[in-house]
């Protein structure tokens, strides 16, 4: 088995860890920088950093905030998004940084970095809902695992849906991987699908 324990990989804003979690169990030195314990707004990244997975939050540029009460912040956003800029920036110019990748759901963030490197749908990598996510950066391309997309799936979030997490309710429905940590329902909404993270460590090892 290969020893992986001398590759670093920073997951910011990484929430559950679940996209870095086939990196963590194939022995990768995971770092994960997220609040409460870590912020990227004041991280300092070691030296000789593998790999950056990044996922800012997306509140401030979600497409579904439009009608919200609450006056949607660019500015507030993108100072998380210009913090994991700056560690990527950082960690590109001290080391020998082998991939990169931020995401968000497809929304705002577009108008201020531009056309994604790829898009795609959690289904796509074998989990049963559609919801359109960017990915910019600088890694290689996951191979879908799935090519037709399957009928019936869970739009959203909608909790009509007979397959539908219910995010916040119907737990005999919610998939294992999706229970155990206290998060609010926009925090379970972030985990990423782990058929995703599966098909992104498999291309960037």
């Amino acid at each position: 088995m290969t020893d992986n324990s001398g590759k670093i990989i920073l997951d910011l804003c990484g929430g559950t860890g679940a996209w870095s979690k086939p990196y963590r169990d194939a022995g990768y030195d995971v770092r994960l920088v997220t609040l409460p314990d870590n912020d990227v707004l004041t991280y300092d990244p070691p030296a000789d950093v593998y790999g950056i997975l990044a996922a800012p939050p997306c509140t401030e540029f979600s497409v579904a905030k439009n009608g919200s009460r609450r006056k949607r912040d660019l500015a507030l956003g993108m100072e998380t998004v210009r913090a994991c800029q700056e560690i990527i920036w950082k960690c590109q110019t001290q080391g020998k940084l082998t991939f990169w990748a931020m995401e968000n759901p497809r929304g705002l963030l577009r108008r201020f970095m531009g056309k994604p490197a790829m898009t795609f749908d959690p289904w796509q990598y074998g989990d049963g809902w559609t919801k359109k996510t960017d990915l910019w950066g600088y890694f290689n391309p996951p191979k879908p695992t799935v090519t037709v997309q399957p009928e019936g799936l869970t739009r959203r979030y909608a909790n009509d849906k007979s397959n539908a997490f219910c995010w916040t309710t119907c737990n005999d429905r919610v998939p294992d991987w999706y229970t155990g940590p206290k998060l609010d329902r926009a925090g379970r909404r972030a985990i990423t699908p782990p058929g995703f993270a599966k098909a992104f460590y498999r291309a960037n090892k």
